[in-house]
């Protein structure tokens, strides 16, 4: 496969200049990068790194152990690994095998890799850990060492799966989107056509879990020629890690959210990095900070969807937008009644071109409702992303919301129906809502308000049982128990009558149990400032308290700083209170301090 634009779409629709635009298929190119460039380091990770004649070889001996299971075109198979050499390898060998992956994260509670598992209709489980995902009896499971005879690539067409990511499901359960091998094409040579990407190869890290559409933007780059740098969790929130990786590696590309530029801001202006910069709205204040300090940093808007990024801009001038449709894609800015709306009115934003899914897998209902056919193209489609938008002055786009209630939370779509529904699945809840509170500015938080039998579960347990079924960018900062849910005269919910947390009930009292060493009261204080309340007690839970994984991240990154103390998030999510956390703190503070090691050699294909 070369040419994969939508030869339909593109040649009867003038608004989609995809005539000049010639996608090759992201295996092809990868083949071709790793004859041109084989001792050209392609990926670097915690375990070694790979030349392009290294994972070349590998691709195609996994490849090779793939349609040895059986493994064909179309199929999908589920990658649950760590972040190391193997994870790129895994996917780039299923899409040699001619298959679809479907991204597993490790960090899932096991019933929601349990559904998703069922729900993809696996073919095979590529995992270092047997049992860790519920299979569907007969699924087999294979290792991402596995090789095989490497024999040639299963072709594809434009139209073949490439992936299927799960997202937040408004009627409770995630669903997945199956994009396609066109469109991941169409996304890599669009953003080279808009000049989105540097001239030559480049040096790209790769920062987003693989169960985030983001990733594919990252991790692909190897299929141009790039090298891929896996970032690690801790490194991505570390300043000083961070700066350390840039400069080792030789960074030129970083994708992040905005939410994660206070943590980083310093060690990213500093450096001749590019940012690339999605998955949620880009605050005034961030875009003010970027363009007055001559940061290179692009603004990228997509729904997963519609395979990754639809539309894309540099951040510079007054006013944060988000640019305009990138080449092979065709933005549409429609009424109820699918008419254009007029210049500088507000419309919903719809999407049409090679990019767009195929649709939702096994719920043709859904995917018929949000998969529409384009009212200017005859037998074309384009997919509704209940964003609203519109033109600016200079024709830019301007986010302007949303038409339902889907929500973007640092930088990860949420359906609240999702969570009500995970929330009503205890014994003794009857009515969930969910509402996000901006505890200050710039800091929100997901509250969830319940109704429960008598004796009910308190704040806590409900938390607990979140936890067990959500993932944890989803899971409700605090719950307030109600007598009732407020309801408008008409009797739906009122969202506006839902109290803050703050005013739901009464606030802990200060222990009068003083702090048992000054450690203790240090690390309180972080909590106290990071959270903006005073009523914290050595018995307290970070989360229950309303901290999230945002949250948790300065608190690392101040304790670091103040203490020269060597934290890792784990350390503070997994504590049980801030007594136990203040422990771990100790615990750290007296370890021996260890020097990151350099990323040489580890692994096959190494030089």
């Amino acid at each position: 496969m070369t040419n994969v634009a939508d030869r339909q779409e593109s040649e009867t629709n003038p608004m989609n200049d995809t005539h000049h635009l010639r996608p090759v298929d992201p295996v092809t190119r990868f083949l071709a990068a790793a004859d041109a460039t084989p001792d050209r380091t392609a990926v670097v990770a915690a375990d070694g790194r790979l030349d392009y004649a290294g994972l070349a070889r590998r691709t195609a001996e996994l490849a090779g152990a793939l349609r040895a299971h059986g493994i064909r075109r179309g199929d999908r198979v589920g990658i649950h690994l760590p972040r190391t050499t193997d994870l790129p390898v895994a996917l780039l060998a299923v899409w040699r095998a001619g298959a679809a992956y479907v991204p597993l994260d490790p960090a899932y509670p096991r019933e929601r890799l349990a559904f998703m598992a069922d729900d993809a209709g696996l073919s095979l489980l590529l995992t270092t850990e047997p049992g860790a995902v519920p299979l569907p009896g007969g699924v087999p499971v294979l290792g991402p060492d596995a090789t095989g005879e490497p024999g040639p690539d299963t072709p594809v067409t434009a139209r073949d799966a490439a992936y299927v990511i799960h997202t937040s499901g408004s009627t409770g359960r995630p669903k997945g989107v199956e994009a396609t091998r066109g469109g991941v094409a169409a996304l890599l040579a669009g953003l080279e056509e808009r000049g989105m990407y540097r001239s030559g190869p480049g040096v790209v890290g790769w920062s987003a879990s693989v169960s985030f559409d983001a990733s594919v933007q990252q991790w692909a780059r190897v299929c141009r020629g790039d090298t891929v740098v896996v970032v690690d969790d801790r490194t991505r929130t570390d300043p000083a890690r961070l700066a350390a990786l840039l400069d080792e590696h030789g960074v030129t590309d970083l994708d992040l959210t905005p939410s994660h530029w206070e943590l980083l801001r310093e060690p990213l202006t500093s450096r001749r990095v590019r940012l690339f910069m999605g998955g949620e709205p880009v605050p005034q204040a961030t875009w003010d900070e970027i363009t007055a300090a001559g940061t290179d940093a692009l603004n990228l808007y997509g729904p997963t969807e519609c395979t990754v990024d639809s539309t894309a801009t540099r951040i510079a001038g007054p006013r944060p937008h988000i640019g305009d449709a990138l080449p092979a894609v065709t933005v549409h800015l429609l009424d109820r009644a699918l008419r254009p709306v007029a210049p500088g009115d507000t419309g919903e934003l719809y999407v049409s071109g090679p990019a767009v899914a195929h649709g939702y897998v096994g719920r043709p209902g859904l995917t018929a409702e949000r998969f529409v056919a384009c009212p200017t193209v005859p037998g074309a489609r384009m997919y509704r992303t209940g964003d609203l938008a519109r033109r600016g002055p200079d024709g830019t786009l301007e986010f302007a919301g949303r038409a339902d209630r889907q929500l973007k939370l640092r930088g990860f779509r949420i359906e609240p129906g999702e969570i009500e529904d995970a929330l009503t699945r205890h014994p003794h809840i009857r009515e969930a809502a969910v509402k996000v509170h901006e505890a200050a500015p710039g800091d929100q938080r997901l509250i969830a308000y319940v109704t429960t039998g008598t004796p009910g579960p308190g704040g806590d347990e409900i938390l607990a049982h979140a936890r067990t079924l959500l993932p944890a960018h989803m899971v409700p900062a605090a719950a307030v128990v109600l007598d009732a849910l407020p309801l408008t005269p008409n009797g739906k919910l009122d969202h506006a009558a839902l109290p803050a947390p703050a005013s739901a009930a009464p606030s802990r009292p200060r222990s009068a149990d003083p702090a048992a060493t000054d450690l203790a009261e240090q690390v309180a204080d972080v909590w106290r400032t990071v959270l903006g309340r005073d009523d914290i007690r050595p018995d307290d839970d970070f989360l229950t308290l309303g901290g999230h994984s945002l949250a948790a991240l300065r608190v690392i990154h101040i304790l670091r700083r103040t203490l020269s103390v060597e934290l890792q998030l784990r350390h503070l999510l997994d504590a049980r209170d801030l007594a136990d956390f203040t422990e771990a703190v100790r615990t750290a503070r007296q370890a021996p301090a260890v020097r990151r090691p350099a990323l040489v050699g580890g692994a096959a294909g190494a030089r």
